[in-house]
């Protein structure tokens, strides 16, 4: 009998003593070569352990290999808090994150296919102009001259050499021109007496009018002016006038509101001046390039009839038919390899995307899948692959092609790192580590590790809801009213003409791109009364954290004041409570010039942030610190309980708790938390708004599914309030809890766009002639 090598004993990735976070020296052994799911409920500790222990620390150890001077540019990683991490492999990590929203990068510029694109044309495309550079929207066409002398004193003369770029001269490549919207500025059929400039703190009767009255006929309408009056009271220079004998600066009202409100960080504005910069600014196609980014000579160029404008434009699949029609044996290897890429991207679902749709709107699964992209096609094997959440954003259908993928990654002798709560995808796992019991300090621990079948008679709360299946409602409620949706064109959408009924719980589903956002977000988003929930970054720096972000933190800054007969803002780690050391951030940063930049503790608050005479005042036998360390649950008992009871602040803890953040600490960075976890945080801020209509976007994305069932519950309390609830959803518990299901396909893209079923949930499964029928039927029935 063969005696095994030695190197094939290094089977299994070994963790003894994690302490990353929450977890609690958490030892575990991972299989390679296998498909692991990580799960548990959100906050137990999963991605502390995937992420943050095994895969942050291989990305360290890749690192170190290269020289210091290299490491200097590369991000800081420290050590993970662990005893000791064997057999691990290279881990290469396809998250969530969104990918850059810089205005010039698409989805062509990522993925590098429009770079072959731009190359294609270059060498087949008629008439010749040139290089790649000169089908790029990123480099612009210079015309350059001059002279040059070398050392030993030769001339060289430049006359007018062109060097050709793409780039469109109007909208320098980004395919939309702003402009302003002059009604939302000026209303023409009143006079300046009665109003005409509708830009906030501009009123009739004040200061910032006067001079436009003093210069103009302040009782004529703004359309009755003459042309050169028009002028001069939107667009003239600056110039000295006298109103009321005082000298001031007359200037047109356009130039004047761009300086002071347009040229602003729109953050930093105030509400009501944002919400006006936000209407009167608007986006146009670029009239020159019409929005294809590129300059007439770049356009001139064609292959079979079509520009590289138009080639970007057409839908993955529809690319993919058209580069099989073209027969040139001087770029087959080319052809080859971008049929290989965009023949991945209909493998992995994305075939109803097109190369020129900016990468910043593509959302976080999209984005996910994008990176997958480059990762099916390598040679490269015995590595460790890394998701969260793949499944996120996907429809059932779905799903199962992700699934596949997955399975080939393991296959080709991968190990494959998943955290994942939708049961589709763990019932595919080789091994499953279940995290818990519970969230936050309650979690950290590994509750299960084994097989599938082990996990459903485990008695843990994934085993007990992995057979978990909402039945179908036997009455639905009643609608109150109709928001008309007409002839809704928006991307891939057909004319659509939709009624969604109010007060009520409607939940719009449909296969990936079927176009369910874009008749959301483009209909009914933006209209008055209507409140959209995403799960878009918190913006905030690393100081915010979800007391800070939803004003909980003012009312306790009182309490404790009030408690201690001392000033609120001793209270807050911004202001005159902040530890000097540190200036409140609670770590000192020392550059070590080209080495890594080192962030440690700061020695004097211990990591506190406060100085230790704000520590010394106490609110319930705790000082800020230590509130501040409370997860949502526990904080909101002690501000409900008789002696240290704020009103104000338990009724914000209270709207925490009910969208499933108990178990999230005050003090929490909020660039920390999951894309879920923000909409929630954001859904407990705009659930005191008076607004009639909500709308949601994926509310499910990172709940496990225990905590599926508080949502529903959630979502019922809101439509029983008088609300009205939009969910955009694939999660079939959702569906199956709805009033009304409006469903869009039938498939992606332009095979999409126009609605295929209208009606409650048990019409859908009766009818079940839908891909979204036929899984929720199975669904319900299963």
């Amino acid at each position: 009998m063969t005696t095994p090598h030695p190197s094939d004993s290094h089977d299994l990735i070994r963790v003894r003593g994690a302490r990353e976070n929450n977890l609690k020296d958490v030892d575990v052994e991972i299989p390679k070569r296998r498909l692991t799911v990580f799960t548990g409920v959100s906050g137990s500790g999963k991605s502390s352990l995937v992420f943050g222990t095994i895969a942050a620390e291989s990305r360290r150890l890749i690192d170190e290999t290269y020289s210091t001077f290299v490491q200097g540019f590369m991000p800081n990683l420290p050590r993970p808090d662990v005893d000791v991490l064997e057999g691990l492999t290279t881990a290469i990590l396809v998250d969530q994150e969104r990918m850059g929203a810089n205005p010039r990068s698409t989805l062509g510029t990522v993925t590098d296919a429009h770079a072959m694109l731009r190359s294609l044309f270059s060498r087949i495309g008629e008439p010749s102009i040139g290089g790649p550079t000169a089908f790029s929207f990123n480099i612009p066409t210079t015309t350059v001259g001059g002279a040059s002398v070398t050392e030993s004193g030769k001339k060289n003369v430049i006359k007018q050499q062109v060097y050709l770029g793409g780039m469109c001269p109007q909208c320098e490549g980004r395919g939309t021109v702003s402009d302003l919207d002059l009604s939302e500025i000026v209303d023409e059929s009143r006079s300046l007496v009665d109003g005409a400039i509708l830009v906030p703190g501009y009123t009739a009767d004040g200061w910032m009018v006067a001079a436009y009255k003093a210069v103009l006929p302040p009782e004529k309408p703004v359309a009755k002016f003459t042309k050169a009056e028009r002028d001069d009271f939107l667009y003239a220079e600056p110039r000295k006038i006298k109103v009321d004998k005082i000298n001031i600066t007359y200037e047109g009202l356009i130039p004047k509101i761009r300086k002071s409100m347009f040229a602003k960080d729109v953050d930093s504005l105030q509400p009501h001046i944002r919400a006006f910069v936000e209407r009167a600014a608007v986006f146009g196609t670029c009239p020159s390039c019409d929005g294809t980014r590129l300059n007439e000579s770049a356009r001139s160029v064609t292959i079979k009839g079509r520009n590289i404008g138009e080639v970007a434009a057409l839908q993955v699949t529809d690319l993919a038919e058209w580069l099989r029609t073209i027969d040139e044996p001087g770029v087959a290897p080319l052809i080859g390899t971008l049929l290989h890429l965009l023949d991945s991207f209909v493998d992995i679902g994305l075939g109803y995307l097109s190369l020129d749709r900016p990468s910043g709107t593509l959302s976080g699964g999209e984005a996910q899948r994008t990176k997958m992209v480059r990762h099916l096609g390598s040679a490269l094997t015995d590595v460790t692959y890394v998701f969260d959440e793949p499944t996120i954003g996907l429809h059932p259908h779905d799903i199962e092609r992700m699934n596949k993928l997955l399975l080939e990654l393991r296959d080709k002798g991968n190990t494959v790192l998943v955290v994942e709560h939708k049961p589709e995808t763990i019932a595919i796992a080789d091994h499953v580590v279940d995290m818990g019991p519970a969230a936050g300090s309650g979690g950290g621990e590994v509750v299960f590790e084994g097989t599938v079948d082990g996990l459903r008679t485990s008695g843990t709360r994934t085993g007990e809801h992995l057979s978990y299946r909402a039945s179908l409602k036997d009455t639905v409620r009643a609608r109150s009213g109709v928001l008309e949706v007409r002839g809704a064109d928006e991307h891939n959408l057909q004319k659509v003409d939709v009624d969604i009924p109010l007060g009520v719980l409607t939940v719009v589903t449909g296969v990936a791109g079927s176009g369910k956002s874009s008749l959301v977000h483009g209909s009914v988003v933006g209209r008055e009364g209507v409140v959209a929930i995403d799960q878009a970054a918190i913006k905030g720096s690393r100081r915010s954290n979800p007391a800070t972000y939803t004003g909980l933190l003012e009312p306790i800054r009182k309490a404790f004041a009030k408690a201690n007969d001392v000033k609120p803002a001793l209270f807050s780690a911004n202001s005159e409570g902040a530890c000097p050391t540190c200036k409140g951030s609670g770590v000192i940063v020392t550059e070590l010039g080209f080495m890594d930049t080192v962030s440690t503790p700061c020695e004097d608050c211990g990591g506190k942030r406060f100085q230790a005479a704000v520590l010394d005042y106490r609110l319930g036998g705790l000082n800020i610190a230590e509130v501040l360390e409370l997860p949502v649950d526990r904080a909101l008992e002690l501000f409900s309980a008789p002696d240290t009871k704020v009103p104000a602040a338990a009724d914000i803890l209270g709207r925490l708790r009910d969208v499933g953040l108990g178990y999230l600490t005050l003090g929490q960075p909020l660039n920390t938390l999951s894309g879920g976890e923000r909409q929630r945080v954001k859904l407990a801020l705009h659930l005191k708004e008076k607004g009639g209509v909500y709308v949601l976007d994926e509310p499910t994305t990172g709940l496990h599914l225990a905590d599926v069932a508080n949502l529903l519950g959630l979502l019922d309390r809101l439509v029983d309030a008088g609300k009205t609830v939009i969910v955009i959803e694939h999660h079939q518990a959702v569906m199956a809890h709805a009033d009304w299901i409006i469903d869009l396909g039938p498939g992606a893209g332009h095979d999409g766009g126009r609605v295929v079923f209208e009606g409650t949930p048990a019409e859908l499964v009766a009818q079940a002639d839908t891909l979204t029928g036929q899984h929720l039927a199975e669904y319900v029935g299963g």
